[in-house]
């Protein structure tokens, strides 16, 4: 029963660890017209729109705006599952 309590709080610290990680990490996806910028924890941090954009129509701006924060988070996806991979499975739940 120890043994499986210390591999919790070992978890725990672990996973505190790769959170912590994941706030800091930023990603960033961007097209011609827009730059999204992403933590690792999913949190959109910013939304470039590009100087040019100004004589866009707003359908293209709504479909570009779409399109790459669907990739930021993608992204963002990405690194989360890399870090979770990287901590192994977890001990004694057959992961």
């Amino acid at each position: 029963m120890l043994d499986k309590m210390k591999q919790l709080w070992e978890m725990k610290r672990k996973m505190d660890e790769i959170k912590k990680e994941l706030d800091s990490l930023e990603l960033a996806s961007e097209d011609n017209l827009v730059k999204v910028t992403i933590t690792g924890s999913q949190e959109i941090k910013a939304v470039t729109i590009k100087a040019e954009l100004a004589g866009a129509d707003k359908g293209k701006l709504e479909a570009s705006l779409t399109d790459t924060m669907n990739r930021a988070v993608r992204e963002s996806q990405k690194a989360a599952a890399q870090k979770m991979g990287a901590m192994g499975g977890l001990p004694g739940l057959g992961m």
